[in-house]
């Protein structure tokens, strides 16, 4: 069993019971997904770096990513409709467990001038977006292998009813939030 879901178990609904006043475990807030996205914009030009963030998202996630086409067609960017322009991938279950067990122990500490999570980026539902710098502060990349930093964005999607418990879950899991 993946460690941060043993820690939901034991420790943080025990905890979220207390704090949110409720009886039945089922109405507490709990992940439901994270979703991870690469938008790779220099991939009209070169198609490689498509490739290269295809195969550091699979690394990190363990799980090998969908491309993502453009929806509308932007003269300005020289981008038209059904270009392949990034990546994501969706974890659910233990695969999500990991990969935020990761993200909070490992990940988290390796950016640069890290002072904590922004607490505003919550989105009136419970649900907690963030965007990561680069790739390579996931251990399974190898930073000499890498030809471009690639940054991406992280999105919690929680079922809490608001960000207070939304937040709440987060911080009980071991998400750094600084003070607002």
């Amino acid at each position: 069993m993946a460690r941060l879901l043993e820690k939901y178990r034991k420790e943080v609904i025990p905890r979220l019971q207390k704090e949110l006043g409720r009886t039945n475990i089922l109405s507490l807030p709990r992940l439901e997904k994270i979703t991870v996205n690469m938008g790779v914009g220099k991939a009209i030009q070169e198609r490689s770096r498509l490739d290269q963030a295809v195969q550091h998202l699979a690394l990190i996630t363990g799980q090998k990513p969908i491309i993502t086409k453009a929806k509308k067609s932007v003269s300005g960017f020289r981008l038209r409709k059904g270009m392949e322009i990034g990546c994501k991938v969706t974890l659910r279950g233990k695969r999500m467990y990991e990969f935020l067990d990761r993200l909070i122990s490992i990940a988290l500490p390796r950016i640069r001038d890290f002072r904590g999570l922004n607490p505003r980026s919550f989105d009136g539902h419970g649900n907690y977006s963030l965007g990561l710098p680069e790739q390579t502060i996931f251990p399974e990349v190898d930073p000499d292998k890498v030809s471009f930093a690639q940054g991406m964005d992280v999105c919690i999607t929680t079922t809490a009813k608001n960000d207070r418990e939304g937040r709440l879950l987060l911080e009980l899991l071991g998400l750094p939030f600084r003070e607002s």
